[in-house]
Order: C-alpha cells, then sequence, then structure tokens
C-alpha cells in the first residue's frame, strides 16, 4: 500500500516519514512523479503473470536513461497499488505486482459485523452498512470532497461513560474475546507472559501500516539479535528498533502508564527517535502547521490550542470506564488532532493497548490488518468525523489478534489459588524466617503460619508454599520480600548446600 504522509517541517524542506495513510509530497516535482507513475504502471502492465520488484528496477534501467531508486520505486509501487491500478500479491520478497485489480476471497473473523467486500476488493475487513458508507465517501475523487479542518466539538461533544463509539455489544464481545487466564492478577501480567511473541508481532504489524518493509523473520532477528535485515534502508531500521523501545517501556510500566501528558510523550518520544529531523520535535508537541496530502482536512495550527485541546483529550481518555472504549477513542482522536509534527498514528497504535496492557486482557497488535482499510478508516474521521469504518476495522483486528494469541494464551500456567489467595502472607513468612535465620522446616512454617491466621484447611498447602519459595529466594527476587542482599546471602550460606537445597538438620555438611 502506499506511503501516505509528509508533513511540512519549515520554509526550506519536506520531510517524508513512511505513513501509510497520506500520499506523499514529494522532493520530486508533480510531474516527475506522474512521469515515473506512468512508466512503472505499463512496464507492469505488460506482465500479465506479475513480475516481482527486482525485475522491475532492471527493466526499468533498461528502458530509461536514468534508473529508479529502490525506494522511489517502492513508493510509486505503494501509489499504484492504492489507487486500484496495479495488485501486490504475496509477501517480502516473494512479492509481485500485477495490472489491475484481481478476486480475493472474503476475509471473515469471529466477532466481525460483517457484509460482503466489494467485488473485486483485495484484503479488506468485512465491513458493517454504515462502514461501507464511509468507505464509499471516502473513495470519491478528491475534487468532489470538501475541504475541513479540525473541529474541536468532536472531541468537546463526547461524554466519557455516556457517548460510546463501541455499542454495548461490540464491547460485550470484545471482552469474551480477550478474558486471559486470571485477569485480577497484577496490572501487566498476561502481556510479560506473551511478551516475546507480542513484542515482535507488534512492533513488525505497527511498522508495516507505515510502509516499512520488514519481513515478520526480519523483525525478528533484528530485534532478538540486532541483525539488521539485508537491502533495508536505515529509516525502515529505525522504526522497527523504536516500535521495540516503546512496547518494553508499555510492559514494563504497565502498574502506571496511563492517558496522561507524561506518558504520551514519552511514548511518541520512543516511536519517533531518530526519525524526525529535528530532535527537539522528540516527544514535544507540535508548534507549526502541518499538510496531509491526498485529503481535503487541514490539522489545527494554533500552538495553544494544540496544548489545550491535548490535554481535553487526555482528560476523557483518562476517565472513560471500558478499556475496548478507552483503546478505539485513542485510534480516533490522536490521529484526529494531530498533536505531534510525525508519527501520530504510531503513537495512537500503541496508545491504544495502555488500557489493554494495564487490565490483563489480549493487546491490539494489528497483525493482518490491510493497509487501506486502515487508511480509509482514518480519512473517515478526518474528513467526516465518523468512526464506523475504523470500528469495523478495530472490531476485526482485535479479533484477529486474539485468534494470534488463543493458543499462547491457553497454554499459560494456571495460578495457584492458595498462592494467590495467601500472597502476602506468604511473602511476610519468608521475610521474618529468614531474618530470624530460621531453616525451611516445616514447623517452624507452620508455627509462622499460625500468627497469621491461615485456614485449617489451606494450612498444608500454605507450608508447601512457604518452602518451595524459601528454597527458590535469589537474588533477582529477595527484593520482593523487601531484603537486602547480604541479609539473603547471609541465610543461604547457613542454611543451603552446596547444590542450592537446605541441609537437612539447618547446617552446612562439611564433606
Amino acid at each position: 500500500m502506499a506511503r501516505c504522509s509528509f508533513k511540512w517541517r519549515n520554509s526550506s524542506s519536506f520531510v517524508a516519514p513512511k505513513l501509510e495513510l497520506l500520499f506523499a509530497l514529494s522532493r520530486s516535482p508533480r510531474k516527475t512523479i506522474e512521469r515515473e507513475l506512468s512508466e512503472v504502471h505499463a512496464l507492469i502492465s505488460e506482465h500479465p503473470q506479475g513480475i516481482s520488484v527486482r525485475d522491475l528496477a532492471d527493466e526499468y534501467a533498461r528502458r530509461h536513461s536514468n534508473p529508479i531508486a529502490k525506494r522511489t520505486l517502492n513508493r510509486r509501487l505503494h501509489e499504484l497499488v492504492h489507487a486500484g491500478r496495479i495488485t501486490a500479491r504475496g509477501s517480502a520478497v516473494r512479492r509481485i505486482y500485477l495490472p489491475g485489480q484481481a478476486e480475493s476471497p472474503r476475509i471473515a473473523s469471529e466477532g466481525s459485523r460483517a457484509a460482503e467486500p466489494v467485488a473485486g476488493e483485495e484484503n479488506y475487513v468485512p465491513l458493517s452498512e454504515a462502514g461501507a458508507e464511509v468507505r464509499r465517501l471516502v473513495r470519491r475523487p478528491i475534487m468532489h470532497r470538501e475541504p475541513v479542518g479540525y473541529d474541536r466539538g468532536f472531541l468537546e461533544a463526547y461524554e466519557p461513560g455516556f457517548t460510546w463509539y463501541l455499542p454495548e455489544d461490540v464491547r460485550r464481545q470484545l471482552h469474551q474475546l480477550g478474558v486471559t487466564p486470571d485477569p485480577h492478577r497484577p496490572a501487566g501480567t498476561f502481556a510479560r507472559d506473551i511478551f516475546d511473541r507480542l513484542l515482535i508481532d507488534l512492533a513488525w504489524a505497527s511498522s508495516r501500516l507505515e510502509g516499512n518493509t520488514y519481513t515478520r523473520l526480519d523483525t525478528q532477528n533484528l530485534i532478538q539479535f540486532g541483525l539488521r535485515a539485508e537491502g533495508e534502508d536505515a529509516e525502515n531500521t529505525q522504526m522497527i528498533l523504536n516500535h521495540k523501545n516503546a512496547i518494553e517501556l508499555l510492559v514494563g510500566s504497565a502498574e502506571i502508564i496511563g492517558f496522561d501528558r507524561r506518558t504520551l510523550t514519552t511514548l511518541h518520544s520512543a516511536l519517533s527517535e531518530n526519525l524526525l529531523g529535528d530532535p527537539g520535535d522528540e516527544g514535544s508537541l507540535r508548534r507549526r502547521p502541518v499538510q496531509i496530502t491526498r485529503t481535503r482536512y487541514t490539522p489545527v495550527a494554533i500552538p495553544q490550542v494544540i496544548e489545550d485541546t491535548f490535554d481535553l483529550l487526555l482528560q476523557k481518555a483518562s476517565l472513560i470506564p471500558d478499556p475496548f472504549e478507552q483503546a478505539f477513542f485513542a485510534m480516533v482522536h490522536l490521529p484526529y488532532l494531530q498533536p505531534f509534527s510525525d508519527v501520530n498514528k504510531r503513537t495512537s497504535r500503541l496508545a491504544a493497548n495502555i488500557p489493554l496492557i494495564r487490565e490483563n486482557v489480549c493487546p491490539l497488535s494489528f497483525v493482518d490488518v490491510p493497509e487501506k482499510a486502515y487508511v480509509e478508516g482514518t480519512l473517515g474521521i478526518y474528513e467526516l468525523k465518523r468512526v464506523e469504518l475504523l470500528r469495523d476495522v478495530f472490531v476485526w483486528a482485535y479479533a484477529r489478534s486474539c485468534a494470534q494469541y488463543k493458543i499462547l494464551r491457553d497454554s499459560l500456567v494456571q495460578p495457584d489459588p492458595i498462592r494467590m489467595k495467601y500472597r502476602n502472607e506468604l511473602a511476610e513468612v519468608v521475610r521474618e524466617m529468614i531474618l530470624a535465620m530460621q531453616p525451611p522446616r516445616e514447623d517452624l512454617v507452620r508455627a509462622q503460619a499460625a500468627a497469621y491466621g491461615i485456614a485449617v484447611e489451606d494450612l498444608d498447602a500454605f507450608t508447601q508454599w512457604a518452602i518451595s519459595l524459601l528454597n527458590a529466594v535469589n537474588e533477582g527476587s529477595a527484593g520482593r520480600y523487601r531484603l537486602r542482599p547480604n541479609e539473603l546471602t547471609e541465610w543461604q550460606m547457613k542454611f543451603r548446600s552446596r547444590a542450592g537445597q537446605p541441609a537437612r538438620d539447618g547446617r552446612l555438611p562439611t564433606g
């Protein structure tokens, strides 16, 4: 799909991040762009069975005096696909481009409120009737769409707990889809349980929606081993690494993140690092106008209005009582306001995960989300202030994410009810026995347990858990019991053998 937005930075330059929603204001004159589009389209038209990017670049170089740069060629291909003049088939190195559009099967998923996609539509989500209407309206030629500016009234009209972009039946369905083994555990527990998978999925899928051409395998190699994909430019690599840092921030700080200025600006700073040209724009609210191409929407340009509206947006988001409504609200209003000079949609996608991670429901990875559907859903917000198409994308995407993590979720070990019930009491018994230099003996543990009023029917299980936890205390877990390193070391020297097990009589073996 096409990379979509180039933002106005200053009076002398354009910066072109790879946002799929808005088509680029290129450094090249428009006549040059149109010529290149026509030349690329003509070459593809000669290959009804499809042609790869590499072969297309070679043939372009043979036909024309000036070869076309890989990055420029990718942009032209994205624009031609988005315009429906060519079709992309396959993924990564196996992707080929064909003339026209090919038939594709209907995409169906649990939880989609589906209408049939338009005949011949490739890679689109099932739509509600209202979503299909929004799509029809944003697909009108741009000269037939009314120019619009930012309408603060759209945000002001939203009343948390009374206004709902997601109807009650949809929210109920999302809660059923997203349920995890134990939603009552501390914030972020489930996201940490599946962290390795989530990190790669979300970094790859969110970057792909910005036109990033890293494959999932390349993303995994970069994140896990620091291996940069061959042939990928520095911007794509930086984007993936920025997602990694931002996701680690969200999951690692699950207990304290929220819809507040510090969380959002820190998140934007992580996502935009080394991508904006001016480091002062990283994590800072916008202080200059931006232009968005291929839309009649113009964001607000007055810095004070941006500041005030951003604060109002965060205030309303923080008061929304349902995590899925919060998530979708962020996907609607952050891109609509464009509070940052760039990287607004990336910020909104990760911000949508704040309430999901915090509430221990399945996160939203955006895996398999069709670029075109996401683009047009956001255009529906920009130009029409209508949420239906983006809502269809959101609900479908969440069902897909839950399907991705279902097997992983079901395989997780269920928390032990005794350990959960007596979490604080177990911690205190472990701490007191170590500070009192007592060995992990059953009679001593039972005596300690009696002081905390452990129910008789739970006493045996409590005792076994306390002994297991005493035997397992290590440097990493000592802080959980408020133990100093020297306190733990002294206890271990007295009561643990060289094999790491407690001595039977409370003394280290002499042999």
